[in-house]
């Protein structure tokens, strides 16, 4: 049985924090690969509020392709409709029935799974583990691991936290950055950098009047 390592997210854009977490879950869990999923529509945002998807799929290439350890799945990219984790774990399960799945995400939303806010949140935590990753001394609050324990019972051992090199980095700031003309160097992989430049992404325009190659 392998351990593979699942990371989601919007990845608008990909940056140094997502690759030293996933490479540090590698580490810590002993992971044979990290399999990194950027989504098409993530639920809690309208699908304006984000690039288009295969400009985020293809920073998300360019940012792993030099780590033997990492790939990239167009699992969600392709799938229409809202970007569901359950939905891509069930896939994941079907094709994979002898891998043994972590979820990596961060500090944020692992108070969301506690407080069960994601789409089944049971069902998900009997499909895969959760690897939650936060700055050092970061913890959660007591009373919402006690609260997950009685609501979620045993599946809650399945739920797992690491702490990382603490790097400010976000991609909202990023995009801030971009768009007011300040450096993002060290930010962000050089190739990534050179995409957003070459394509002009995140210079002002909404990011759903952009297409591949153009900004409106």
């Amino acid at each position: 049985m392998r351990k593979i390592g699942i990371m989601g997210g919007t990845f608008d854009p990909i940056h140094y924090g997502h690759l030293v977490t996933a490479g540090e879950a590698r580490w810590q869990f002993g992971l044979s690969e990290v399999i990194f999923v950027p989504n098409r529509h993530p639920p809690h945002k309208e699908p304006g509020e984000v690039s288009d998807p295969e400009h985020r799929y293809l920073m998300t290439i360019l940012a792993t392709v030099t780590n033997a350890h990492f790939t990239v799945s167009r699992i969600e990219i392709d799938r229409p409709g809202p970007s569901y984790t359950i939905d891509t774990i069930r896939e994941l399960r079907r094709t994979r029935p002898e891998d043994d799945l972590y979820y990596i995400t961060g500090a944020d939303a692992l108070t969301q799974i506690l407080h069960g806010e994601w789409r089944e949140t049971e069902q998900l935590l009997g499909l895969c583990r959760f690897i939650a990753s936060s700055r050092p001394g970061y913890s959660v609050d007591p009373s919402v691991w006690s609260s997950a324990n009685h609501r979620l019972g045993a599946r809650i051992r399945n739920v797992q936290t690491m702490e990382i090199p603490a790097m400010a980095i976000s991609s909202t700031d990023i995009r801030a950055r971009v768009r007011d003309g300040r450096p993002t160097k060290y930010l962000l992989p050089e190739p990534v950098e050179e995409y957003i430049a070459k394509h002009r992404l995140y210079m002002g325009a909404p990011a759903g009047a952009r297409e591949m190659g153009l900004q409106a």
